[in-house]
């Protein structure tokens, strides 16, 4: 992403500031005029106005008729310089933000779409026993119903893994421990040949 450019006058009205802080102009001193600074900084009249209006603004600067513009507080320029800084660098940090956020959904769709992929090529693999997906519903008198997949150490009792639970025509992929089993639900899961039996009777037997 690229940055945007700060607008012209905030540009100029800085780099002044920046000249008063260093030393460059001091306090009490009179600024070439706006025809001059237009000039010098290669802008219009206008442009040069609104910067010193910035300048200002902060009390960094005093315009007066017939005086001119004069400077008025190196310390009010240190404020505005760190206030802008400071500003330019929340902006950073919210694009750097963004720019996080997005990485973070399209790897959540990758993974979801890696997992919906093993999930179907699983399912076709049905016929080899050491990595036979199937699926179980959960009825009434389960007793995994309102506990999570943590509370019910389900490897531990059945030796098979959930990869996925069907609720409601949707499917929840790569449930994590805290996912709590629901009366409907239709868990996927995969193990060995003898996993199917070893579930329905922890599912449904004391």
């Amino acid at each position: 992403m690229t940055a945007v450019e700060k607008p012209k006058y905030h540009q100029i009205s800085l780099d002044i500031a920046r000249k008063i802080i260093n030393g460059d102009i001091k306090e009490g001193e009179k600024i070439y005029g706006r025809s001059e600074l237009a000039a010098i900084y290669n802008v219009s009249p206008e442009t040069i106005r609104r910067a010193i209006a910035v300048l200002k603004d902060m009390g960094v600067v005093s315009v007066m008729h017939g005086s001119g513009i004069i400077v008025k507080s190196r310390e009010l320029a240190y404020k505005y310089v760190d206030r802008f800084n400071e500003t330019d660098s929340i902006e950073h940090l919210q694009k750097k933000l963004e720019k996080l956020i997005k990485a973070k959904r399209k790897i959540d769709d990758d993974l979801n779409s890696t997992i919906e992929r093993i999930i179907e090529y699983t399912l076709s693999l049905k016929h080899i026993n050491l990595f036979n997906p199937f699926e179980i519903e959960i009825k009434r008198g389960a007793k995994a119903i309102g506990k999570t997949l943590s509370e019910l150490n389900f490897w531990q009792n059945t030796g098979g893994t959930i990869i996925g639970i069907r609720r409601n025509g949707k499917i929840i992929l790569s449930p994590g421990p805290y996912a709590e089993i629901k009366l409907g639900d239709i868990l996927v899961i995969v193990g060995d040949g003898d996993v199917p039996m070893k579930t329905n009777h922890f599912l449904y037997n004391d």
